[in-house]
This record gives structure tokens, sequence and C-alpha cells, in this order.
């Protein structure tokens, strides 16, 4: 009785509905240490991948333009700004520092200005008046390596928005204004191209003020300014800057249209302006002579 009671119990415990007690089966030691090994190297071999790649994902700091604008520096990978006419507050300070720029215009004196440029009138009369001045805008142009169509852009908006009576000789001599002529340039730039001491007497005050008053004149002091900034600016000097050439050409001529107006809405109107078709047929087109149809 005791036997079969034991015999039972022994297959109730080894039933349909119970599974047999599995025995741990013990790995070889050879085949634990390198599995142990390997999940060590795991943490290491990532930091080192990390170290490796951190050079080439860290971002690198955009070049001002004043410091490396040069072809060079854009084929071998330099970051440029996606949109050259935005400058950042570092390259603000910096041209703050060195040129005392200014901010942009009030909104209130922008609209006046966008008013302005779409008078057809004025915006014919100016063109006759540029077209006067197209042999020496291209020839002094070419001489300092300065593109004609950012001198064109310049004389083209400030001309049009001249105020009335300033550049007339009382007016000019009255001291009323600072700047002259159909750039509005002052007599502090002929102080920096060496054409007039640091402080000159008032005989010589007068003759500069005719000088700036001089419409071909006052075009040989613009192409001049250009050339002095662009040099102040370490651009290349005996290389044309051209704004379809390349992203540091668009942004060294935004940089010199701002430091001649200080203004920062500036560059964009007069970059905007060299993409005009009349200014482009102005400088670059072909002028045959009308004949006559008795002929």
């Amino acid at each position: 009785m005791t036997r079969w009671l034991a015999a039972i119990a022994g297959r109730g415990a080894s039933g349909p509905d119970t599974a047999p007690a599995q025995t741990p089966v013990a790995l070889h030691p050879s085949t634990t240490t390198p599995l142990r090994r390997f999940r060590r190297l795991i943490p290491i071999a990532s930091s080192l991948l990390v170290a490796a790649l951190m050079p080439f994902s860290a971002p690198r700091p955009r070049p001002w333009v004043g410091l490396d604008a040069s072809p060079a520096a854009e084929r071998n990978g330099a970051l440029l700004p996606a949109d050259p006419l935005q400058f950042s507050a570092e390259e603000l300070a910096e041209l703050r520092r060195r040129f005392g720029v200014h901010g942009p215009q009030p909104r209130l004196a922008q609209l006046f200005s966008d008013g302005i440029d779409q008078l057809q009138p004025l915006r014919h009369h100016t063109l006759g008046r540029l077209e006067e001045l197209r042999p020496v805008i291209l020839q002094e142009s070419r001489r300092h390596r300065i593109n004609p169509m950012l001198v064109t852009a310049v004389l083209f908006d400030e001309m049009r928005h001249a105020k009335p009576g300033e550049n007339h000789p009382i007016a000019a001599h009255s001291g009323l204004f600072q700047t002259h002529g159909l750039a509005q340039l002052g007599v502090g730039e002929m102080v920096h191209q060496g054409l007039l001491p640091p402080s000159p007497s008032a005989e010589q005050l007068s003759r500069a003020r005719d000088q700036l008053l001089d419409p071909e004149q006052n075009v040989r002091l613009l192409v001049g300014k250009f050339a002095r900034l662009k040099g102040a600016l370490e651009l290349p000097e005996g290389q044309m800057l051209q704004a379809s050439g390349s992203a540091h050409d668009a942004k060294g001529l935004a940089t010199l249209a701002y430091l001649h107006n200080g203004k920062l809405d500036y560059p964009r109107r007069i970059l905007a302006s060299m993409q005009d078709p009349e200014l482009h047929a102005l400088l670059y087109g072909q002028r045959k002579p009308l004949l006559s149809p008795l002929i």
C-alpha cells in the first residue's frame, strides 16, 4: 500500500500539466570570457566613434566678408550665408565699430522711399542724366576694377532721392547740408582719399564743395570711395565683384553699398537696381543712329 501511494504521488508530481525541471547548463569558461570582453568594449568603441566624428559635425564659424572673401574660401567649403544681404550681429558690430554705420531706416522713411521709386517721370529723367555720365562711369570703374553696375545703381538711387535745392551752389556753400553732388558725398571722403587735408581752410572747403557739385568729378570720387572701402575690407583689388558670380561677391557688393549709405535696408535696394534691365541697357546697350526715312 505504501509503495502504491508513493508511486501515485510520483506520477502526480510529473503529470502532463507539470513541466519537467530543467537542469541549468553551465557554459564553459572559454565561451563566457570573450563575450564579456566584447560587451566591455562596446561603450569604449562608441566613445571613440563620437570623438572622431565631432570635428565634422560641429558647426564651423562663417567667415566675414572683410576677413576672407576670396573664391578659394568658397571652394574650400567655407560656410556661406543663405542670403548675402543678411548681416550677422557680429558683422554689424564690427562694421559699426570701424565705419560708424547705422541700422535700418524708420518704416515711414522706407515707405516714402518706395513711393518715390514708383514715380515714372522722375525715373525717366534720372535715366537721361545717367546716360550723359555713361563714359566716365565705365572709364573710372574699369580703372579701379569696380563693378560699373554698382556705381550706376547707387547714382540712380541717390539722384532720385536728392533733397530739392541741396545741390545748388548757394545751398551747398551755406553749410546746411553735409553731403553734396549726385552720389551725396561729403568733404570727409575727399580727406579719406587724400584730396583734402584733415584740417582744411575755408578756401579749401569751398573748392572741395565745388568739386563735389561737378557731376563727373562726383562720379570719380564715388568710384574712388568704393575702391578705398574694397581695400579696407580686404576684398581682392584686382577682381571685379559680380553679384551673380558667387555669394562672397554678392556679400561684398552688399557691404560696399551698406558702407556708402549707412542704412541697413540700402543694400537690398542697390542690388535690386543692379538687375534693372534699363540700367543694363544704358551701360551696355548698342546705340545706333536713327536713319532718316528719306535716305
